[in-house]
């Protein structure tokens, strides 16, 4: 690890709607939102070392992301099912096998929703 990066401050989200999208990620993933007076949203996942932050910006996303969250399920066609009624859409174009399940968060952003962790 380099001797002058302290860690990861934040994983940073460009979209149309902050507030919007980052209540969407809470749902899934807990957390409290915070709407700064530029539009911009934090989701602060824990104490004070987690979030996430979402941008407003006015273009579209151009294609498949080439970074996304991999959420690990602890139930997990409950996971996918509850996903999907918090507005996700499944992304069976990126990959429709059975070892996890992608999908797409309101705005198109690509996400994975594992299995769970077997105990062997």
């Amino acid at each position: 690890m380099s001797s002058f990066i302290a860690g990861v401050a934040a994983l940073s989200v460009d979209c149309a709607d902050p507030p919007a999208l980052a209540r969407f990620w809470q749902k899934l993933l807990g957390g409290q939102v915070v709407v700064d007076t530029s539009g911009h949203a934090e989701l602060r996942l824990n104490a004070s070392t987690e979030r996430m932050d979402f941008l407003k910006v006015s273009e579209r996303k151009p294609g498949k992301n080439r970074l996304h969250l991999d959420l690990r399920s602890r139930v997990y066609d409950a996971a996918i099912a509850e996903a999907l009624s918090f507005g996700a859409t499944l992304a069976d174009d990126i990959y429709d096998g059975g070892d996890w399940q992608v999908l797409r968060d309101p705005e198109g952003n690509e996400f994975c929703i594992l299995r769970p962790r077997s105990n062997v």
